[in-house]
């Protein structure tokens, strides 16, 4: 078995959702609906940082690193990220770190067929994928696969994997699973991250799934968790690894303060 973790700062908000999946308040989907225009126009304004992504699942991981909405909801390997995710906001709401515990062969990597499935339904119209049918009779998957929505998800797939055989699972494309991707980048690296990987009109049991054992630990007094965690050298600078940051974590930190100084004349 292999654990992961995701911290949330606000238990009673948040869902196992992945961003592209949101809705507003009544009820609507805010970027599903466009989710192959959102990927190709983020490739058309910035095609030089993509430049080296092999499969729409490196793309993905990209995207969702530049904070685009995606069927990617991010998870860590390293328990002490998800804690000061669960920290770092809403001081004043309860926190929560989620732990995903499932088997390890279960796990997929960047170049897995599957992933490579699901993923490529980012590049499929809405209106196609509307029109994909499951059926759970026991029918051949010979007729899923002749679906005109599915002969063109098997295209897709191909562009990236010519080798596929033109086949595809039903089932796969509505699982959920985990995906360790590419580290393309130092917010990957330094947040230990992996990723759960949505399928088509997939939802996570928040009470966990027949392959994936959720249980849930509640975040409180989140200003000295945080302190604490500092001494372990997680902090913004460190989980967010750039300048920036690094110089906004080193500004606060020396920043001058009255306390300081009265303390510095009691000793």
């Amino acid at each position: 078995y292999e654990v992961f973790y995701r911290g949330h700062s606000n238990k009673k908000k948040y869902k196992l959702e992945p961003s592209l999946f949101r809705k507003d308040e009544s009820g609507n989907y805010l970027y599903k609906e466009n989710e192959h225009i959102l990927y190709r126009e983020l490739l058309v304004s910035n095609s030089v940082d993509f430049q080296e992504d092999v499969y729409t699942l490196d793309s993905l991981v990209r995207m969702q690193h530049y904070s685009l909405p995606t069927r990617l909801l991010d998870i860590t390997s390293n328990p002490l990220i998800a804690l000061y995710f669960a920290s770092k906001s809403a001081p004043d709401e309860d926190g929560e770190v989620i732990l995903f515990s499932m088997k390890r062969k279960d796990i997929k990597y960047f170049d897995s067929d599957v992933a490579s499935c699901i993923a490529n339904l980012a590049r499929l119209p809405q209106s196609e994928k509307d029109q994909i049918k499951f059926d759970d009779s026991g029918s051949s998957d010979d007729q899923f696969n002749d679906q005109p929505a599915i002969r063109r998800l098997l295209h897709l797939i191909r562009e990236e994997k010519p080798f596929f055989e033109p086949e595809i699972i039903p089932d796969d494309l509505r699982k959920i699973i985990c995906v360790k991707g590419k580290k393309s980048n130092d917010r990957i690296s330094s947040q230990s991250g992996a990723f759960l990987l949505y399928g088509l009109d997939a939802i996570f049991d928040e009470g966990g799934t027949s392959n994936i054992t959720v249980n849930r630990v509640t975040v409180a007094n989140k200003r000295t968790i945080l302190n604490e965690l500092d001494l372990l050298n997680i902090n913004e600078s460190t989980v967010f690894p750039y300048i920036e940051n690094s110089a906004k974590y080193v500004a606060d930190k020396f920043k001058f303060s009255k306390r300081d100084t009265s303390s510095e004349s009691e000793n």
